[in-house]
């Protein structure tokens, strides 16, 4: 198959990125490996569809390093490419990251949609991710699964927030990898203008009730096709634990992973926001997990794919290209029968 993997840009990708794997993986596998950035798509003027796609060279690779290396190599061809000759096209940028040139925040979703309309698969489904591109898609799931949230802008509604459950996380509602969050206790509640200024500067502002068990981290835990990610009962998960003077457990943040015990309430917790993930057309998402409570879902570029397929000594991209296959072998066989949104979690 034809492969395209849409990122942000090439100079943020590393060789350790779940996007690496997944198409180091696509490549080992035998397909053709496509890379794509916001500036490469043209609609052309028959109302064809293409793109100024780097191009993997077709070869054996030595390891991943190798793989990453040729993808930044200047000898590396760029070649137009018709999007309706490539089987599917992975989003894994972060729009939140291009904030400041906005034109490039829904380039993919944007183009997404055309690409599916001329029979490419995309994966997430961009309609669905059109709504997810901020932290109000979280409002979306089960009260049972959430902590309680408040967004607002108003600095009364969020100082009553704060006296009413009295440690509280606040966050922007625009925004990921851990910036911009703080907590909120009896010990910085003096700070809490400044706070409330800091984040409000970008837009709205999330609230929630702090989840005591916080205190052990949080879980990302991989859903595929809205079920768990495991190879024989190993489940695709880890613990990100934040360092002792930070709340943040993201690894970009400073926290660290440590290797975790799937249990029934993580289980639970993925079986109550299953059927809104299938519905939407969520293929593969990363969950964060904090006691019985769910604090994010990433629908875009979940990270942390290579470190728990480290923890749990198997290669987790392998089920993810091997699903991937097979939705385009249902493609071949049904035509037109299903919809993106429906393909992206058969």
């Amino acid at each position: 198959m034809r492969i395209a993997f849409f990122v942000n840009d090439l100079e943020r990708e590393f060789a350790g990125y779940a996007t690496t794997v997944l198409a180091h993986q696509a490549a080992e596998r035998g397909h053709q490996v496509y890379y794509l950035t916001p500036e490469d798509f043209i609609l052309r003027p028959d109302d064809s569809l293409w793109a100024h796609a780097r191009t993997m060279p077709k070869r054996k690779y030595k390891d991943r390093a190798d793989f990453f290396a040729t993808l930044r190599s200047p000898k590396t061809k760029v070649e137009p490419v018709d999007m309706a000759e490539v089987d599917v096209l992975m989003l894994r940028n972060d729009p939140s990251i291009d904030f400041e040139r906005g034109w490039a925040m829904e380039a993919g979703i944007l183009f997404g949609r055309e690409a599916a309309k001329r029979g490419t698969i995309v994966l997430n489904d961009p309609d669905s991710l059109s709504r997810a591109t901020n932290k109000l898609y979280f409002q979306s799931f089960p009260v049972e699964a959430r902590a309680k949230t408040l967004i607002s802008k108003n600095e009364s509604d969020l100082k009553e927030f704060a006296k009413e459950h009295g440690s509280i996380i606040l966050k922007p509602l625009q925004g990921s990898g851990g910036t911009g969050v703080f907590k909120v206790d009896s010990k910085s509640a003096s700070n809490l203008n400044q706070m409330i200024e800091a984040i409000g500067r970008d837009g709205y502002i999330i609230a929630q009730a702090y989840v005591p068990a916080a205190k052990k981290g949080d879980i990302r835990f991989f859903l595929m096709n809205g079920v768990p990610l495991q190879i024989d009962g190993k489940y695709c998960a880890l613990r990100r634990v934040a360092s002792a003077d930070d709340i943040r457990s993201n690894i970009h943040a400073g926290g660290t992973a440590e290797a975790v015990e799937i249990g029934e309430t993580e289980l639970r917790v993925a079986e109550i926001i299953r059927p809104k993930l299938v519905a939407d057309g969520m293929f593969l998402v990363g969950i964060d997990i904090v006691g019985d409570k769910i604090l994010e879902v990433n629908v875009f570029s979940p990270g942390n794919l290579k470190s728990c397929s480290d923890m749990a000594g198997v290669d987790f991209s392998v089920p993810i290209i091997e699903s991937i296959e097979r939705k385009v072998a249902i493609r071949k066989d049904y035509g037109a029968v299903f919809d993106n949104r429906h393909l992206a979690v058969l």
